[in-house]
Order: C-alpha cells, then structure tokens, then sequence
C-alpha cells in the first residue's frame, strides 16, 4: 500500500489538471475559455428569466442534485436537477429509461435554458436523447464526459470537458471538481479586491 495513496491523487489531480475541453466543432479550448464559456451561458440564461438543469445516471445523478443547489444557493442562478424518483420511475415506465430526461425537458425546458449533461462514459442512451430534446428546444448545452476519447458525448455540447481516464472514481470526482472550481471562480475566488469591484461594477 505504501505509496499507492499518495499516486491516487497524484493521478487525480493529474487528470483534473489535464482536462481536454472543445466546442460544438472540435475546436479546442483553453480552462479560461470553457471556464468563461460555462459562465457566459449560465448567466446569459439566468439573466433572461431562464435556468440551468442538470442531469446525469447513478454517481453522475448525485453529482447533478450537489451542483444544481450549489448553483442555485451559492451561485444565485436558477438551477435544478431532474432526479425526482417519481418522474424518473413514471417515465421509465411509460416511455422507456431512454427517455426519461428527454422527456422532462419537453415537458420543463424552455428557449434560452441551459443543460448541463453527465456521463462518464458519454455514450448513456439518456443523456445523449437529452441533448437532442435541449437542441430541439433552443437550449446551450455543456457536457462533461470520460472514458472513450470519441464518444457522442464529448462532441454535443457548445462546451465539452472530458477526462481521459475510464475509471468512474477518477472521471466523477474531476467533473465534481471541475464544477466547483466553474462556480468558485464565477463567485470571485482567487480575484483581486480591484477585480472584484470591476465585477459589481458591471
């Protein structure tokens, strides 16, 4: 065991910092660009009346509740999750898991909205039926992904962060991460009083 701790998040924090992001096109983009970009959207939309909606499968699903209060409580920006055990289990039912967040923005999902997808391997049924159905209404979408470097995931959304590892602890806590430091940088974390004044001044 000795040493192997302390690779673990050697690793992690190897990953995090290497976090690949691009655009709709392929384009690649620096952390200041997809952190910009992430925030832009988030408050375009706020701004306009609208809100983000998070979604994601299992340990993705826990990571779309934790980030849509924290948006929302911390961040002052409307978000929320599409976990409710009985809208999931209801449309399940009816209409097929596939459909299950698909579904919910037809039924929720408004022009200007902002979907922010999680799959760890990026090739989930839901979640990619989920970004046509957010497409379909004229929402933003931001995806975040791992696993295979080609997956449809990391290819649908305006901004795309993937982490090149296939192991589901590293990829879901990089993406956790990753959000954390979107919000707390957006909060004025790390800025300068002078900058934080440019901000209110805005």
């Amino acid at each position: 065991m000795a040493g192997r701790v302390e690779q673990y998040f050697m690793t992690l924090a190897g990953l995090i910092a290497n976090v690949e992001i691009s655009d709709r096109s392929g384009r690649d983009l620096t952390v200041d660009q997809g952190f910009d970009g992430v925030r832009s959207r988030a408050h375009l939309a706020h701004d306009a009346g609208n809100k983000l909606i998070f979604i994601g499968n299992g340990g993705s699903a826990g990571l779309a509740s934790h980030l849509a209060i924290d948006f929302c409580k911390n961040g002052g920006l409307r978000a929320v999750a599409f976990n409710d055990p009985s809208a999931l289990t209801c449309l399940g039912n009816d209409l097929g898991y596939e459909n299950v967040f698909a579904q919910q923005i037809v039924f929720h999902a408004r022009p200007g909205d902002m979907l922010v997808a999680f799959s760890s391997s990026g090739r989930s049924p839901n979640i990619l039926a989920a970004v046509r159905a957010a497409r379909a209404r004229d929402c933003s979408v931001v995806t975040f992904s791992g696993f295979g470097e080609t997956n449809a995931l990391r290819q649908a959304g305006d901004v795309n962060f993937y982490i090149r590892s296939d192991e589901y602890g590293f990829v879901e806590v990089a993406h956790l991460s990753l959000c954390h430091a979107i919000l707390d940088v957006d909060m004025g974390w790390g800025a300068s009083a002078e900058e934080l004044c440019l901000v209110v001044a805005e």
